[in-house]
């Protein structure tokens, strides 16, 4: 079966006892067993029976199986956020002397997980440009445990050769290990590029309309030992698993994501090119533009579609703040893929608490406005962006 057929039917681990066709959302924190010998083999992993929903929950399980199918990937892990994905990720890959080949361009909080946080636990960093392969080949070095990159940088809308970067981190014994929620694994096969292990935020595209938050590790099975210690080390001491009910949400999310994604990723194609007419738009920066200097890359990475955010750059800051307040049908908020279109200035708000110079170092200008594409009307998108300028 094709994917989106394979999204929308899927078997349940146990038939259910009313025969329900919808996966039932089992809001429970514990189960019982019929014996002590069913209780043990279920807490030491030796049988797949659900023992406490913080590590497992049959509605959970269901979604995590059905992403599973979809991506061909050995173990999939749900969690309660992208960042819990991430953090949870890099502490199960990281530790004390060990460092992160990276690069400067990522999600605010990402960054801050990465120099800060972690740094303070003894995991080091080495920042670089990850489209210059010589600079990554000179980052790597015995202490390194993974090269970490987002496949459509958020906002710089940078792409890096994923294939080049993997065949650096395998020869050098390390995991690639990407985040492509830019691009649902629907559309894109990580695998096929050499990624490792996959870190999703199901918050966005996934969802369905922004219903819920969440996070996915999909894990290729490459990595010696991951998906055990994720399963008996990262979701029992750190606690970070997907609710059930998020679940059940995520799941009919991602029975019509395919769907959705095709039109939203038309509406931002078709949307960036007629951005391109308005002189007071200073840059459009979009990877499905022809004259995108990642265009071609992209193609070859991501197949015909190039995601759903864009970037624009205005004349200063206060054309910025000026055009947001204009807007009267983008919404003036953060998250990305909503089926809602959503226009924010990253500068002022996701990376406001940097200073100046981070910014700078991380390419965060103060003239650019991210835009997230939604299920509207191109044309009525378009007049919105035209009249919000003024």
């Amino acid at each position: 079966m094709k994917k989106q057929t394979r999204a929308i039917h899927g078997e349940f681990q146990r038939r259910d006892a009313y025969s329900a066709l919808s996966m039932p959302v089992y809001h429970t924190a514990a189960y019982e067993f019929d014996n002590a010998t069913e209780m043990a083999d279920a807490f030491c992993g030796r049988t797949d029976s659900p023992d406490y929903s913080r590590v497992m929950n049959p509605t959970v399980t269901y979604f995590e199986n059905k992403v599973k199918d979809l991506t061909g990937a050995n173990e999939v892990i749900a969690f309660s956020s992208g960042m819990a994905a991430i953090s949870n990720t890099l502490m199960a890959i990281a530790g004390a002397g060990k460092n992160i080949v990276t690069s400067r361009h990522m999600f605010g909080n990402t960054y801050a997980l990465i120099t800060s946080t972690l740094a303070r636990f003894g995991v080091g960093v080495k920042l670089c440009d990850l489209t210059d392969l010589d600079e990554v080949e000179r980052a790597v070095d015995v202490d390194s445990c993974c090269i970490y990159l987002e496949v459509i940088t958020n906002p710089q809308m940078e792409v890096a050769d994923l294939s080049a970067l993997a065949e650096i981190a395998h020869r050098h014994g390390i995991p690639l290990i990407a985040d492509s929620t830019a691009i649902p694994f629907t559309e894109f096969e990580a695998s096929k590029f050499g990624v490792d292990i996959e870190v999703v935020s199901s918050t966005k595209y996934l969802s369905g309309g922004a219903t819920t938050i969440g996070g996915l590790v999909i894990d290729y099975g490459t990595v010696d030992g991951f998906a055990k210690r994720m399963r008996t080390e990262m979701l029992l001491n750190l606690g970070a698993y997907m609710t059930p009910h998020v679940a059940y949400m995520q799941t009919l999310g991602l029975e019509t994501l395919d769907a959705r994604y095709r039109i939203q990723a038309a509406n931002a194609a078709a949307l960036a090119e007629k951005l391109l007419t308005l002189p007071a738009i200073k840059k459009v920066n979009y990877v499905g533009l022809k004259d995108n200097p990642y265009h071609d890359l992209a193609r070859r990475q991501f197949g015909p579609t190039a995601g759903a955010m864009i970037t624009i750059d205005l004349a200063d800051c206060e054309a910025c703040y000026d055009f947001i307040n204009r807007l009267k049908l983008f919404r003036r908020a953060t998250n990305l893929f909503d089926s809602k279109s959503l226009a924010i200035h990253p500068a002022s708000t996701i990376f406001g608490p940097f200073t100046d110079e981070q910014r700078k170092s991380m390419d965060i200008l103060d003239t650019t406005i991210r835009l997230s594409i939604g299920l509207e009307d191109v044309e009525d998108l378009f007049e919105d962006i035209r009249q919000a300028l003024g």
